[in-house]
Order: C-alpha cells, then sequence, then structure tokens
C-alpha cells in the first residue's frame, strides 16, 4: 500500500476515534441523539482531503447513534450518510477559504437541513423538537472547531507535514 494512503487511511481512524469519544458527550435533548461528535470531523478538515473528513464525520455519527442506543434505528444510516456530506462539503469550503461561510453552512446544515427528512418520515413535531437541541449541539460543536482549528493549522506548518 502506497505510504500516503496509508497515512490518510491512519488519520481517518484516529478522527473517528476522536468523534467516538465526542459522541459520550450529549447534548441532552426530547428526542434526539445530539453529541460532541463532529467537532474532530470539522477540525480534520485542516489536515484531510474532503473524502477522508467526510468518512470520519460518518463514522462519528454511527459511533453517537451506538452510545445512544440507536433510537432512530436504521435512520442512523440516513444520518451518517448526511454527515459525510456536511463534512465534505465544510472540508471543501474549507479549502477554498471560504472561513466564514463554511461555519455557517455547517450550522445550517447539521442543525436545521439534515433533520429535515425526519419531518415527511417521522412528523413535524419530530422535527422541530429535533432542531433545537441539533442547533445548540451544532453551535457547540463550530465552537470548539473554531478554536482548535487555527492551532491545529500552525502546528501542521510548523512541523511541515505533508498529507
Amino acid at each position: 500500500m502506497e505510504k500516503n494512503k496509508l497515512r490518510l487511511m491512519v488519520l481517518t481512524a484516529l478522527i473517528a476515534a476522536i468523534c467516538v469519544i465526542g459522541s459520550f458527550i450529549k447534548v441532552p435533548g426530547p428526542i434526539s441523539t445530539a453529541a460532541l461528535d463532529s467537532a474532530p470531523a470539522f477540525i480534520s478538515a485542516v489536515f484531510l482531503p474532503p473524502l477522508f473528513a467526510g468518512i470520519a464525520g460518518a463514522l462519528g455519527h454511527i459511533a453517537t447513534g451506538l452510545t445512544s442506543g440507536m433510537p432512530l434505528g436504521i435512520f442512523h444510516v440516513l444520518i451518517a450518510v448526511e454527515m459525510f456530506f456536511i463534512v465534505y462539503i465544510f472540508t471543501v469550503l474549507h479549502q477554498n477559504n471560504f472561513h466564514i461561510s463554511k461555519w455557517i453552512f455547517a450550522i445550517i446544515a447539521n442543525g436545521v437541513i439534515a433533520p429535515l427528512p425526519f419531518y415527511f418520515i417521522i412528523s413535524a413535531e419530530f422535527y422541530l423538537a429535533s432542531i433545537v437541541t441539533l442547533s445548540i449541539a451544532t453551535v457547540i460543536n463550530v465552537i470548539v472547531a473554531m478554536i482548535v482549528m487555527p492551532v491545529l493549522k500552525l502546528v501542521v506548518q510548523r512541523q511541515g507535514t505533508q498529507i
């Protein structure tokens, strides 16, 4: 296996593992499984390509579902796919220097748009109850990422890390 591909896979696995740790930090809500699992995936935009960052985000959500007892059952797969795309797009925005847009996108996409399918699948009430908790959790995840990303970027640049 090529050294660079192996490095990307290892870093993706490490970020996914940190997402698992964040999945144990829950944001209490009436019917959702919001947790601090997406901050590490957002942070990975500093050093991972979009595909790998998205995979880490999807695995992070699966961990949150598992640590919550999978209350939404198979729907957690849908949420994991949504997280993949949210983190993928966030990483593309980061790499193209859309530094304000990426944060706005993360909050709106993760807090409001991602639970939208449940408006139609479950009920309007479920959706409305979910967006409050998810938006709070997303803002916390974004704040953590906003604090850590600049520091991590400096470390990666100083070390001359090539990924």
